[in-house]
C-alpha cells in the first residue's frame, strides 16, 4: 500500500511535467477496447502454453506479470496519468518488428516501473490498436503475447 501510494505521487508530479513524444509521434489517446483487469499479483514467471496463432509469439498469463505490469495495466485502463509521460502512450515504431507488421501508429508503448532501476529500466508493455497487448521484459529483445484474464 504504502509503495502503492510512493508510486502515486511519483505519477502525479511526472505528469505535471506534460506530455512530449520523444518518437517523433504525435500523441493521442489511450485505447479504449483493452481490457487490463489485473485479477490478482503474482511474481512467478510462469506463462501459458502454446504460441498465439496471429502474432506467432509465446503466451503469458496475464497473471504471471510482475505486480507492476498490473500497476501499468489499470493506468492505462484509467487513461493515465503515466510514469514517464514524455515517453508512455506514445507510438512503439516496432522497428525490432517481431511484432506483427501494421501501419505506423498501430503500436502504443507503456513503460512498467522496474524496481531499483535508476531509469525507465528495460520492462515495457505495448498495447495493438485493436486492443492485443504484448510483454517485453527485456527492452525489446524479445515479445510475449499477454493471455488476458488467465
Amino acid at each position: 500500500m504504502v509503495a502503492a501510494l510512493v508510486v502515486l505521487a511519483w505519477l502525479v508530479v511526472r505528469a505535471a511535467q506534460g506530455p512530449s513524444d520523444a518518437h517523433g509521434g504525435a500523441t493521442s489517446a489511450v485505447p479504449t477496447s483493452v481490457d487490463t483487469r489485473a485479477t490478482h499479483e503474482t511474481t512467478g514467471p510462469a506463462a501459458s502454453s502454446g504460441t498465439d496463432t496471429s502474432s506467432g509469439l509465446a503466451w503469458i498469463d496475464e497473471s504471471a506479470l510482475p505486480r507492476e505490469a498490473h500497476d501499468t495495466l489499470e493506468l492505462i485502463r484509467a487513461g493515465g496519468p503515466f510514469p514517464f509521460p514524455r515517453n508512455d502512450n506514445k507510438t512503439f515504431d516496432n522497428r525490432e518488428r517481431l511484432l506483427p507488421k501494421q501501419a505506423r501508429g498501430y503500436y502504443r508503448e507503456f513503460t512498467v516501473v522496474t524496481p531499483g532501476s535508476d531509469d525507465r529500466g528495460p520492462r515495457r508493455i505495448i498495447i495493438g490498436r485493436s486492443g492485443e497487448i504484448y510483454w517485453t521484459d527485456d527492452h525489446y529483445a524479445s515479445f510475449r503475447r499477454v493471455k488476458e484474464g488467465a
